[in-house]
């Protein structure tokens, strides 16, 4: 797969800005973390040789210097938010972040829990923290914010919040979620620590949109698709124009909310440090990209499969079809349609062909493998199966999985777990072949393609369940399919 984005200059450049950012200050930054801050799979995506976990790797070359606080919502708590992309509650998440970020040597110095009303569900979350030995810390809810400034900025305002003890000069600020209340944490802190006579310093580190790339770059409107449900939109930053002549990119959000933000640091400080919201980021991901049509062309297939997501949210009830309506206009902007979707033209045609559902999977040389559903396997298994034969050189009549080993499979299934459909899924294909790569060694040969499908396109005709499509995620291919055929 070629690549588009340089991820060691970036690493470099990255690491070096938000320090210097630091400088600016009295030696102590509070840094907003917007997305996420590892398994960016959405910048891996749209920016070639962008690793998941970029972000994770700056902080690592900083980690002496940097702690961790997590923020989450006390609704979110009570009300069981869920994470769309891992399947797990909001509280959940926090405790997995710890993890993760423990794990590799980062400092989780406590969690904030924003909105806090003594709710009993958050009572036991803080126990659990507290169980951890994790400082936790309550900020509650401020009325009038975030226009009332002047009450904001007192003592019933950020003043009745806790003041989070911190001990290192960058103090990162991430949620499992939007919603969460960061900035708001952010300003809480400016506030308490001028109090404590230190002028400490806020920044925001987004990564989408890319604020130094055109307003319809696709890279830019491939975030615009991905954010399609939060109704955001890409704007030119007007007070970045109006303070600098400078045209610059920034989001609907962030240009709304920074008149405010501006009136609460001046009421802070005395005066605002940034005189717009762009002034405000230190993404340097813009300056990395190394191949621009790579990372065009990446774009606009994340812009489609954007559209096939919403469509198929719109068709579970997930959604309305102002959100679809939108993504189409997304792809006017970018000038792309299903069509230039190669995966999904073959699929098609494949469907066509043998009038049942259809799948294809385009390879890193544009050879466009196929397959269809049969008596055994459903339409994703016959196509992975056909693509990763392809791959070992193995000829189409050969098979790498015993016929008579399915049947065991399909028995199990139907006679003793209840299913009605007979049909392998993934996973299950994935456990013969492995099994049949212990005594075939065409098996071992297919099977051991299997890596080579990471990263790959790939379009069904049929809605697809979910046990699939956790198959696919994992093998990194990138899907799309037809959620109104069932």
């Amino acid at each position: 797969m070629e690549i588009g984005f340089d991820n060691d200059k970036y690493l470099k450049m990255q690491s070096e800005r938000i320090l210097e950012r630091i400088s600016h200050f009295d030696g102590k930054l509070y840094l907003e973390f917007g997305g996420k801050l590892f398994d960016d799979y959405h910048a891996s995506r749209v920016l070639p040789g962008f690793a998941p976990d970029s972000k994770l790797q700056m902080l690592m070359k900083m980690k002496d210097d940097a702690e961790i606080v997590i923020v989450i919502n006390a609704d979110d708590i009570e009300n069981n938010k869920v994470r769309g992309d891992l399947k797990i509650t909001y509280d959940q998440d926090v405790l997995r972040l710890i993890k993760e970020f423990t794990d590799r040597g980062l400092y989780v110095s406590s969690v904030v829990i924003t909105q806090y009303s003594h709710q009993k569900s958050v009572d036991r979350f803080k126990a659990k923290l507290k169980r951890r030995k994790i400082n936790v810390y309550q900020h509650y809810y401020i009325e009038g914010y975030p226009t009332n400034v002047r009450h904001i900025i007192s003592e019933q305002g950020f003043g009745k919040n806790d003041f989070i003890q911190t001990t290192r000069p960058l103090v990162v600020i991430t949620a499992p979620g939007p919603g969460s209340g960061k900035m708001a944490t952010c300003l809480s802190q400016l506030y308490h620590e001028n109090k404590n006579g230190i002028k400490a310093g806020y920044a925001k580190y987004e990564t989408f949109p890319i604020w130094n790339l055109a307003l319809n770059h696709p890279v830019n409107l491939a975030y615009e698709a991905a954010t399609a449900d939060l109704q955001d939109v890409n704007m030119i930053d007007p007070f970045h124009l109006q303070a600098y002549n400078k045209v610059t990119v920034n989001y609907n959000r962030d240009v709304e909310i920074f008149p405010v933000l501006k009136n609460i640091f001046e009421g802070i400080f005395g005066q605002s440090p940034y005189q717009s919201p762009t002034d405000m980021g230190v993404n340097m991901a813009g300056y990395c990209i190394s191949n621009d049509d790579v990372c065009c062309e990446a774009s606009k297939q994340e812009i489609i499969r954007r559209y096939f997501e919403s469509l198929t949210r719109f068709y579970h009830e997930e959604c309305g079809i102002d959100e679809v309506h939108k993504q189409e206009f997304i792809m006017e902007k970018a000038g792309v349609s299903v069509e230039n979707r190669p995966c999904v033209q073959a699929a098609r045609q494949k469907e066509a062909q043998t009038k049942v559902f259809s799948g294809a999977i385009e390879l890193a040389d544009g050879t466009l493998i196929t397959g269809k559903t049969t008596s055994f396997m459903g339409t994703s298994s016959t196509t992975i199966i056909n693509a990763i034969k392809y791959l070992a050189g193995i000829p189409d009549e050969v098979n790498v999985i015993a016929p008579e080993a399915f049947g065991p499979i399909q028995a199990l299934k139907t006679e003793y777990l209840g299913s009605l459909n007979p049909r392998l899924h993934i996973n299950e294909v994935l456990i013969a072949l492995s099994l049949s790569a212990q005594s075939n060694e065409q098996a071992a040969k297919a099977l051991a393609c299997l890596k080579e499908l990471k990263g790959l396109q790939a379009h069904f005709t049929s809605d697809m369940k979910e046990e699939d499509l956790a198959i696919l995620s994992r093998l990194g291919i990138r899907v799309t399919f037809e959620a109104n055929k069932k």
